[in-house]
């Protein structure tokens, strides 16, 4: 009987692929954006010794077009001790240096950063002007200390009086009080306590919208007004009064106006129109500019008594600074290729805006490259680009297409646009069905499919045809403001996908609540 468990020795004859290290160094240039990039960079600045910052370069290299380092075999190292530091220290040895600021002048935006007060202070400072006694402070502190920050109380009145060993009763107390606090609605647990809490603040307990909110907030995504009309005893007018008063409450009492600032969106690329050509330059306003240092160039040019482990810990440590800039260069090369394909691809966005986009896919670019379509989505992913039309993620441009009756493709994005178009100039009394817009989108030359139509109304947030209905009027789709009533949708939605970005949503008829 064999011993399975018993170690063997034997060969074994096979293939394996591996990545050289500078070819990985490389990929991970590529797939940053910007502002990493910067956090990167100085990261090597600190510890590999061989770098330094070069603050006086003034002049922009020649870019080089040419296929990237990442296509191109790349060369093994001598792993002899003596290094022909002549050779490696040419005046060629900066390979990355910044873009020159161009000649005309550039305003200069200052952000200040103004401090601002958190959720947190603001109630406690309200708290303080309180008269309440010890105990009381207490409680409301740990209340006021469990807040999240769309004003929500993140723990139950029963864990509250487990945790300070104290009365319900005293607990409620301080609730209701905190519950009185700016800004309206906090320290709610739940939706519903959130609204109804407005809505007493406003004098409207005895209101039609107070009613609605305690016992039919969850039928407000599923019925329309002529069946909450039906179930109140009341009419369909009525019930679009009162949905305008719980329109005007806040959902998150403290979202938005207690959260930091957005960070703002850097440009890794820059399309710019000089003359009658538009120019694609490199964002290197943020990347310290590197070069070999100096002082190690000159040491080493003459030469030291320096041990065998201190000539291999240079030698290691040049290797990785000329890799790093030659993985900087590359970056810089590719993005550029890539941005520039997308120009001509796209040439007619960039001149005329976005409803002239057109349909293109990484694989096109890709092939036209030569490159592998893994490289144009890592230049694609969360880097952005600044055109004379605003500044887009770079994959909003990369879009499949929709063949159209005519034999022109035509990109999602505008299918989409032109599907929203349908809807705000519809009859508000009459809304269309899915099927009607099909019917229209076909008569047009769009051949997309009744299911796609919902699909793409779904994405854009655009509630179905019996909760767009509005009540009264005279036939025709109101004007102004009133076109925020094309929406009504209170369910999460996923984020929507960066390639099949919409076209701008219209103001929703009532908050995302949930």
């Amino acid at each position: 009987m064999a011993d399975f468990g018993r170690p063997t020795l034997g060969l074994k004859v096979g293939l394996r692929q591996t990545i050289a290290p500078q070819l990985i160094q490389s990929l991970n240039m590529l797939t940053v954006p910007i502002l990493k990039l910067e956090q990167m960079l100085r990261h090597e600045l600190q510890t590999n010794p061989m770098l330094e910052e070069d603050l006086e370069a003034a002049t922009e290299p020649e870019m080089d077009l040419e296929a990237p380092a990442e296509e191109k075999e790349l060369e093994p190292q001598a792993e002899n001790d003596k290094i022909d530091w002549d050779a490696y220290l040419q005046d060629n040895d900066e390979l990355f240096m910044a873009r020159h600021e161009r000649e005309h002048s550039e305003e200069t935006l200052e952000r200040s950063q103004t401090t601002e007060k958190t959720l947190f202070e603001h109630l406690l400072e309200q708290l303080n002007l309180s008269r309440l006694s010890p105990a009381e402070h207490q409680i409301g502190q740990f209340i006021i200390g469990n807040i999240d920050e769309n004003g929500f109380l993140t723990v139950s009145v029963e864990e509250i009086i487990d945790a300070l060993q104290v009365d319900k009763e005293l607990v409620a107390k301080v609730l209701a009080h905190i519950q009185n606090f700016d800004p309206p609605g906090v320290a709610a647990r739940d939706l519903k306590e959130c609204l109804l809490i407005q809505l007493r603040q406003k004098g409207e307990e005895e209101s039609l919208a107070y009613e609605i909110v305690e016992k039919h907030l969850q039928d407000l995504d599923k019925k329309s007004s002529f069946q909450l009309a039906k179930l109140l005893a009341t009419t369909p007018e009525k019930i679009e009064e009162e949905m305008g008063i719980i329109r005007s409450l806040s959902p998150r009492p403290a979202m938005g106006r207690f959260s930091r600032a957005a960070q703002p969106v850097v440009p890794d690329l820059i399309v710019e129109r000089v003359g009658d050509e538009l120019v694609i330059f490199h964002n290197d306003k943020y990347i310290p500019r590197l070069r070999i240092s100096s002082v190690y160039k000159d040491l080493l040019k003459k030469g030291s008594a320096s041990s065998k482990e201190e000539k291999n810990f240079i030698k290691e440590k040049f290797l990785q600074a000329r890799w790093l800039l030659n993985a900087i260069n590359q970056r810089r090369s590719t993005m550029v290729r890539v941005m520039q394909a997308v120009l001509e691809e796209q040439k007619e966005f960039f001149e005329d805006g976005p409803e002239f986009l057109k349909p293109l896919t990484m694989e096109q670019v890709a092939q036209k490259l030569g490159l592998h379509v893994a490289t144009i989505s890592r230049v694609a992913n969360d880097k952005y680009v600044q055109t004379p039309q605003g500044v887009y993620e770079i994959r909003y441009f990369f879009n499949a297409g929709l063949p159209t009756d005519t034999g022109e493709d035509l990109s999602k994005k505008k299918v989409k646009q032109r599907l929203a178009e349908i809807i705000k100039a519809e009859d508000a009394c009459h809304p269309l069905s899915d099927q009607e817009i099909f019917a229209k989108l076909k008569a047009e030359g769009i051949p997309l499919a009744r299911r796609t139509v919902t699909k793409y109304r779904e994405e854009m947030g655009i509630r179905a045809a019996r909760f767009r209905k509005k009540v009264g009027g005279n036939g025709s789709q109101p004007s102004g403001e009133e076109d925020s009533d094309i929406l009504l949708d209170t369910k999460p939605r996923p984020a929507a996908n960066t390639e099949e970005t919409s076209a701008p949503p219209f103001t929703p008829l009532k908050p995302d609540w949930e």
